[in-house]
Order: C-alpha cells, then sequence, then structure tokens
C-alpha cells in the first residue's frame, strides 16, 4: 500500500478535518452497527435504533445496547485511532494548525486514543438521557444495572445518549461540523461509505471550499469519484506505514 501521498498531505495541512464512521472500529472488533451472530441477527439496527422501538420494546433495545457496550468496553483503539491523536497533537504544534475529528461513531474510541478535538454526530453510547425530562449522566459500567436504567430525577426510561434513526442530529455539533468542513484545507474521509445525510454532506462541503479530499476505504464507495486521493485499504494498514513519521 502506498500511502507516500497521504504522508505528504497529512505534514503540509495546515486545517486538517478527518471524518470517520464505523470502518476504523470495526478493526478493533466492534461490529458494524450489528451482530453477525446470535440473537441480534433476527433484527435489522434500522429496527432497533429508532424512538419508535424504544416505545415498543426498551427492554429490547437496550439488551442489544448492553450486548454493543459490552464488546466496546472490552475493545481497544487501534493504529487508525491512535495515529489520528498523534496527528492532532503534531498539528498542534503549527502556529497555524488546526485539527477537527468528526465521526458518527458512538464508542468512545477515539477518545480513549487520546483524540481532543471531537464532534459527537451521532452521540455518545456511554451517555445515559432521560427520555422524559433533562435528566443525563454518563456510566460507563458493564454490564449496566438495572436494565433498563431508570431516571433517579422523574422516574422515567433512560435511553442511550445516540442520534436514533428518524431523529435530527444535534443543531450546535452539526453547525460545528460544517464550519470545519469548510475551513479545511485537507478533509480526510475514513471508514464510512458516505452514504447516511446529513453527515454525509460534509465531504461535498469540504471539497466546494477547495479542500483537498482524501479517502481511506476498504472499497470504493459513492464518494470516491471526488475524491482527490483515494487509498485502498484498512484504515490501520495506512496509517501504520506513516506513524513513525508524525510522532
Amino acid at each position: 500500500m502506498d500511502t507516500r501521498a497521504l504522508e505528504v498531505s497529512l505534514l503540509n495541512a495546515k486545517s486538517l478535518c478527518v471524518f470517520t464512521g464505523a470502518g476504523v472500529s470495526q478493526e478493533s472488533g466492534i461490529p458494524t452497527f450489528r451482530g453477525e451472530n446470535g440473537l441480534w441477527k433476527q433484527f435489522r439496527a434500522e429496527d432497533l435504533a429508532t424512538p419508535e422501538a424504544f416505545e415498543r420494546n426498551p427492554q429490547l433495545v437496550w439488551e442489544w445496547y448492553a450486548w454493543r457496550r459490552e464488546l466496546i468496553h472490552n475493545a481497544q483503539p487501534n493504529a487508525a485511532h491512535r495515529a489520528l491523536a498523534q496527528i492532532e497533537s503534531a498539528l498542534s504544534m503549527k502556529s497555524d494548525g488546526r485539527f477537527t475529528l468528526i465521526t458518527q461513531n458512538v464508542d468512545g474510541l477515539h477518545q480513549r486514543a487520546g483524540s481532543q478535538n471531537i464532534i459527537l454526530l451521532h452521540g455518545d453510547i456511554w451517555v445515559l438521557r432521560c427520555s422524559a425530562c433533562d435528566f443525563q449522566r454518563r456510566d460507563e459500567s458493564v454490564p449496566l444495572h438495572p436494565l433498563p436504567p431508570i431516571c433517579p430525577a422523574c422516574r422515567s426510561l433512560l435511553r442511550p445518549g445516540v442520534v436514533w434513526f428518524g431523529e435530527p442530529l444535534p443543531s450546535a455539533d452539526w453547525t460545528d461540523a460544517t464550519h470545519a468542513a469548510e475551513a479545511a484545507d485537507v478533509f480526510l474521509v475514513i471508514g464510512t461509505s458516505a452514504l447516511v445525510y446529513p453527515a454525509a454532506h460534509l465531504p461535498q462541503l469540504a471539497k466546494q471550499h477547495g479542500a483537498q479530499l482524501i479517502e481511506i476505504n476498504p472499497e470504493r464507495t459513492a464518494l470516491s469519484s471526488l475524491a482527490d486521493l483515494f487509498i485502498q485499504g484498512k484504515a490501520a494498514e495506512a496509517f501504520a506505514s506513516i506513524q513513525i513519521h508524525i510522532e
């Protein structure tokens, strides 16, 4: 895998915006949204990650999220997560350097790897939010008990602090993400098919504002024809060969 062009672009970037999806975490052993075995093979993620599913059967939805939380708890950041944290650190050394990581992932692996300036477009699986009032808390306990969890403020059900299908993205996070995309001179897409809107609009927005668009994915996507540089392969493998140069 020839990553020399990627290395040059990252080293020369002044404002780097990185957009990651489930493919990055898959290399840490986390399935892309739903399991391939056991109970969850019987369900589509779109039938579980909705307000309607939670209203209909909160126990089932929470059992799925508890299973996902356990998988994530046992996973570790991979070379791509660590490299992005190192790139952020390197850019911070430049007087005019700027790094923004926009992720669709809810697992927290970017944070555990050391990334700081992160926009969580789809929320955080470790946050519990009340379905009725404003109460929320961060809770990384595994296993979670009781299930489903109850709000201590109003005794309603707590829900995962993530964005479900049919729900809008948090407006402040979306505004920050669009500003970061517009300001980027390099926009790097990793591990996402860029099909889920409105998030999928960000690479196009960056391109429209003059950014160099780079994509790293195992297979070509709908975005690939727009990319100035397409690197076919897994993110961890792509960054492994340049990691020594950005430390």
